[in-house]
């Protein structure tokens, strides 16, 4: 069983900036992408962003797109999002999720594994 493990949620104002990891516990399991999602209180879980693994081919949500980046480091077990320009509406637990066959990057439903999720809380 994949797990996967995120950090680097913490509190911050509005306008700065979180870097989220997330590793899995498996390096050569197979992934067809790598997303995060992310939960407020009394909402659904909702896309975030996206990144195809073998192409590299990135996809973000219209509310983060030009604020956020999906990386992945060059040993290809960790991917990361970049947060910046912060605001309060970012406020969620935030999940990273790995898909292991062709599927909706944006659909959670099509994921496989899920990390536990880190806390991202940002003040105005």
């Amino acid at each position: 069983q994949v797990q996967l493990v995120e950090s680097g949620g913490g509190l911050v104002q509005a306008g700065g900036s979180l870097r989220l990891s997330c590793a899995a516990s498996e390096r050569t399991f197979s992934r067809y992408s790598m997303g995060w999602f992310r939960q407020a209180p009394g909402k659904e879980r909702e896309f975030v962003a996206a990144i195809r693994w073998s192409s590299g081919l990135r996809n973000y949500a219209v509310s983060v797109k030009g604020r956020f980046t999906i990386s992945r480091d060059n040993d290809g077990n960790t991917v990361y999002l970049q947060m910046n320009s912060l605001k309060p509406e970012d406020t969620a637990i935030y999940y990273c999720a790995a898909q292991t066959a062709y599927g909706s990057a944006s659909n959670p439903a099509q994921y496989d594994y899920w990390g536990q999720g880190t806390q991202v809380t940002v003040s105005s």
